[in-house]
């Protein structure tokens, strides 16, 4: 199944058909996404049988964050090409950080730039659908609802300044775009191996694959589960690979006009404009 938001009202999405699923449960589930993430069995067992003949066309740039999480993780250095390019040596455990939840996005809003620094990275987001704490990796897919696009936009200088605390230069507002949907476990012949890639005004920026990643989702969430609760609804940025703007020569980052398309097998693409803060 895949699900989304329109006008901050969480939906089903069948091909170009949404049925609002507030309206369609007759208030069981929804409309805030989170209610579906919080009661993730009830719901999937729901929405296997859903009537969708209430189901009305929609625009795809009406979609808004499909998320709605009360913690954020994010984890730097998870491909080896990308810990290359940073010359960064590889961690030996995961390198988390946090996007403050306001920074979050729809798949279609513009991203405003807050410098001149202001750089892309494409990831794969995991949605928890069940607390997690001290799982273990081998049943780590279980505590899964689903899997999204996420851009990373960091803001270069910030991110470096202060003793390198990452999260403020990743927290700009707008600066979380994730969707267009989440797409639940059942729709991926293999979860463990999706390609992605960031596209630029049409010229391919960053293209891999998650089985590239170096913290799989499964030890991720071992190794998150190992510290503190992972909740119902949160939300973990996987990583992005090699190809990112501040780590080529000359650097390149975000300009106005330009485009930025965001690709994940499987799940789909986000169009995010680019325009000037």
């Amino acid at each position: 199944m895949k699900i989304g938001t329109i006008s901050s009202r969480a939906v089903l999405i069948d091909g170009d058909q949404a049925l609002d699923i507030a309206t369609a449960s007759a208030g069981r589930f929804g409309p805030d996404v989170q209610s579906i993430y919080a009661n993730w069995d009830e719901f999937s067992a729901w929405a296997a049988n859903a009537d969708m003949s209430g189901a009305a066309t929609f625009d795809q740039a009406s979609l808004g964050n499909p998320t709605n999480p009360r913690q954020v993780f994010a984890i730097g250095l998870n491909y080896r090409a990308h810990a290359e390019e940073t010359g960064s040596q590889l961690p030996s455990i995961p390198a988390t950080f946090t996007k403050f939840p306001s920074s979050l996005a729809g798949p279609f809003d513009d991203i405003v730039l807050a410098s001149e620094t202001t750089d892309w990275e494409v990831e794969l987001v995991v949605v928890i659908g069940r607390d997690a704490y001290k799982v273990a990796a081998a049943d780590a897919w279980s505590h899964v609802a689903g899997l999204t696009c996420g851009q990373d936009i960091s803001e270069r200088v910030v991110q470096r300044a202060a003793g390198a605390q990452f999260s403020l230069g990743k927290s700009y507002k707008g600066y979380g775009p994730m969707g267009p949907w989440v797409v639940s476990l059942d729709q991926f012949p293999n979860p463990d191996d999706l390609e992605l890639s960031t596209v630029l005004s049409g010229e391919t920026m960053q293209h891999s694959r998650t089985s590239d990643l170096i913290f799989t989702v499964p030890r991720l969430i071992e190794e998150l589960s190992g510290v503190l609760p992972l909740l119902a609804g949160d939300v973990i940025f996987t990583g992005t690979p090699s190809g990112v703007g501040h780590a080529r020569d000359p650097k390149r980052f975000l300009q106005p006009g330009e485009v930025v398309e965001t690709t994940i097998e499987g799940i789909g693409t986000m169009r995010n404009n680019v325009v000037a803060g």
